[in-house]
């Protein structure tokens, strides 16, 4: 439904998107993740016409986004991240609007207004003014606009922006039921969004896309390593030149130790280490008590960062 290949965009020495190449399936819903300036919203102003690339191409239900942009619109329902609402029309006029520009005949109008109402539950505010209405539900009205045309592709940039936690959850569970007869983009830095709502994820960081996987895959498979949580009594520095000094552990994070003396740490491993019996015998040969010592799978969180961050900042374990 969407194939994207080697898009680039460049604005004088700075490139916003480099190289960027992946592809959505039909009825598939996509999360597109990645830290503030990674070139995310970049890319979906790119498929969704609102600007050019400066090379590569990209193909929305067949047509090309440059050279048929008229025909990819017609297809794309877009919320950018501050919805395009107009706040001295009613909501229904608005919708009603939008309907005009992509000309959908009359005879289905108020249909379609009536369904993209019910779906993001604000049909009680089809007359109210937008200006009059609050930020979730503006964004509502926003998230209504981008389907009322009922498009092939919805591309969502940050839909739960200003949505309290029981709107977050109904928007998800809409988005949820809308895959399979609509293709979704889903851009988010709400992590368990990613993991409740999509098939697969991007993660794109600094322009360039540096994982493209499932949830699950990512969280399995992808770094294959693993999180160690041990509780125990025993002094800050030697605890942490011990950890640090088994072969396999990247990354030792100690918490300040508590009143009655106890300490936890965290210890990310190597890929296919398993160091939890090194671990063990080192504190017992120190005669410091153990308390806990269990695995924990690495979050998409965690493979985010990994991802994400600077190695520069992981060379350094923080406390």
């Amino acid at each position: 439904m969407i194939e994207v290949q080697d898009l680039t965009k460049t604005y004088g020495q700075v490139t916003a998107v480099d190289h960027v190449s992946f592809s959505v399936n039909e009825g598939e819903i996509l999360g597109f993740l990645g830290p503030n300036g990674a070139g995310k919203t970049t890319t979906m102003r790119i498929l969704t016409g609102y600007m050019p690339a400066t090379s590569g191409t990209a193909r929305v239900a067949g047509f090309d986004v440059f050279q048929d942009s008229m025909q990819v619109r017609s297809h794309i329902g877009y919320l950018p991240e501050a919805p395009p609402v107009y706040p001295d029309m009613t909501v229904a006029s608005y919708l009603d609007f939008v309907l005009r520009i992509k000309n959908v005949p009359s005879d289905k109008r108020r249909a379609r207004i009536d369904d993209a109402l019910e779906k993001t539950k604000i049909s009680d505010k089809r007359n109210e003014l937008i200006k009059r209405l609050s930020r979730g539900y503006k964004q509502r009205v926003g998230l209504a606009q981008a389907l009322v045309h009922d498009p092939l592709v919805i591309i969502l940039d940050e839909p739960t922006v200003g949505l309290d936690p029981k709107q977050i959850i109904e928007v998800r569970n809409l988005i949820k039921a809308l895959a399979g007869t609509h293709t979704i983009i889903l851009s988010t830095h709400i992590l368990p969004e990613v993991s409740m709502t999509c098939d697969r994820v991007v993660i794109i960081n600094k322009g360039k896309i540096v994982a493209v996987d499932t949830p699950q895959n990512l969280t399995t498979q992808l770094k294959g390593g693993q999180k160690i949580h041990i509780d125990t009594q025993a002094p800050e520095n030697p605890l942490k030149d011990l950890l640090k000094g088994i072969p396999g552990a990247n990354r030792v994070e100690l918490s300040p130790a508590r009143s009655d003396g106890h300490i936890t740490a965290t210890i990310e491993t190597a890929s296919g280490r398993d160091i939890r019996s090194q671990i063990a015998s080192g504190i017992v040969q120190k005669g410091w008590p153990l308390y806990e010592l269990r695995g924990m799978n690495m979050s998409l969180e965690d493979i985010f960062l990994e991802l994400t961050t600077d190695d520069a900042a992981h060379a350094t374990p923080s406390n």
